[in-house]
């Protein structure tokens, strides 16, 4: 029961709505999963407000109740008369969750346009930001930091190459990572029985299945790791993006099923076909013994899936892309070689062999996770929001 001076206080809290334009849930995308987490628990700090989506849309989805209004990804005159149903609706703030390639038009030239005729402050996370743009990217980010009152970028390097190669104001930038749930740190040997992998040494990756996740090399890996750990087993988690997939079916997962079988590794390698639910996934990282995200792409400056498995306290082995070598640092996890799938085997082997070392990184990656969890991500993006609402105020008085 709130005491007086508590309800006082409740009273002066700003309640705040906010209207998120982002790809959705039941979508198969990494920026869905993140809008829905995010506001999830955004929800449960600002319950009076629940968060509105204004997803865009690539197909025919069955939407949730929150999703109010649908952007067709490459219908122009859609993105007018999104921006006009923000303008006249109740809404005090817009936040954008931005990624390349999520919008229409050339170079998602589309997203431009909308903001343009929003006249209400807009907030914008950048989920990708290309560390040596072509002359269109270059023009929208510097557009859209135009348009927005602030910028959320996940990782401290970002915000040199925002001010650096794309001329950002600096004071607009505000560093907020990737949410992870809050999940105990515990023993994995019950969830191995659960998912019918006792007695198994489990190494994970999860994914939407592209040529840049460059799971071949982890693959390669296996006949070496095999030779010191006769019972370990790689799980390969996820569908094939669906634009991969579109264009060229499950080319690459063929290509890898067929390594497996070269390399005569099948009773070592699980593919897990499918878009796991959260509580599955979750289940999986608490069964794993060590995770892995061997990318190709030095510049990629978010990875969810590396996140997850820091906040739950996982060993991690990861290529030296940009958010990895950061959220990996002061031993947090081991950084391989791109393309390499001899150090990979030799960071698989050395974690088993020593398991002091092992615990030793698994304590401090969950403990930076705590950083990250979900609550305290969105209580960073709540107060972002007020801060921009009250000085908007200020600025129109």
């Amino acid at each position: 029961m709130p005491t007086v001076y508590g309800k006082k206080l409740e009273k002066q809290e700003r309640k705040v709505r906010v209207i998120y334009v982002s790809s959705y849930i039941p979508r198969k995308c990494g920026i869905a999963t993140f809008t829905k987490d995010l506001t999830t628990a955004i929800n449960a700090l600002n319950p009076y407000n629940l968060a509105e989506i204004m997803a865009v849309n690539d197909n025919g989805y069955d939407y949730p109740w929150e999703v109010k209004f649908r952007i067709n990804q490459q219908d122009l005159g859609n993105y007018h008369n999104a921006s006009e149903y923000i303008n006249n609706s109740s809404a005090e703030l817009v936040c954008l969750q931005h990624e390349n390639g999520l919008f229409g038009g050339r170079e998602g030239e589309y997203i431009v346009k909308f903001l343009q005729k929003i006249t209400k402050p807009i907030v914008t996370t950048l989920h990708t930001v290309p560390e040596t743009p072509n002359s269109d990217q270059l023009k929208i980010i510097r557009d859209i930091s135009k348009l927005s009152t602030a910028m959320v970028v996940m990782i401290d390097t970002i915000v040199e190459r925002l001010t650096k190669t794309y001329g950002v104001n600096e004071n607009k930038i505000l560093v907020i990572p990737h949410g992870v749930p809050d999940l105990p740190f515990g023993s994995v040997d019950y969830f191995k029985k659960l998912l019918r992998l006792k007695n198994a040494y489990t190494m994970t990756s999860v994914n939407l299945l592209s040529e840049n996740k460059g799971i071949e090399y982890a693959l390669q890996s296996v006949p070496e790791v095999v030779k010191k750990i006769p019972n370990f087993i790689y799980l390969v988690i996820g569908v094939t993006h669906p634009v991969i997939k579109k264009h060229s079916n499950e080319t690459y997962r063929h290509k890898l099923e067929e390594l497996v079988n070269k390399l005569s590794i099948k009773g070592h390698v699980k593919f897990i076909n499918r878009y796991l639910p959260l509580e599955e996934l979750l289940a999986y990282l608490k069964a794993t013994d060590i995770y892995i995200t061997p990318y190709l792409d030095p510049g990629q400056v978010a990875s969810g899936n590396l996140a997850y498995a820091l906040g739950a306290g996982k060993a991690c082995i990861s290529t030296p892309y940009i958010y990895a070598q950061e959220v990996l640092d002061l031993d947090r996890g081991i950084l391989v070689p791109f393309r390499n799938y001899q150090a990979i085997s030799k960071a698989i082997v050395k974690l088993y062999s020593e398991p002091k070392f092992k615990q030793e990184i698994e304590r401090k990656a969950y403990s930076f996770g705590r950083e990250m969890t979900w609550p305290s991500v969105a209580l960073q993006y709540l107060d972002l929001f007020r801060l921009v609402l009250q000085r908007e105020k200020v600025r129109t008085h």
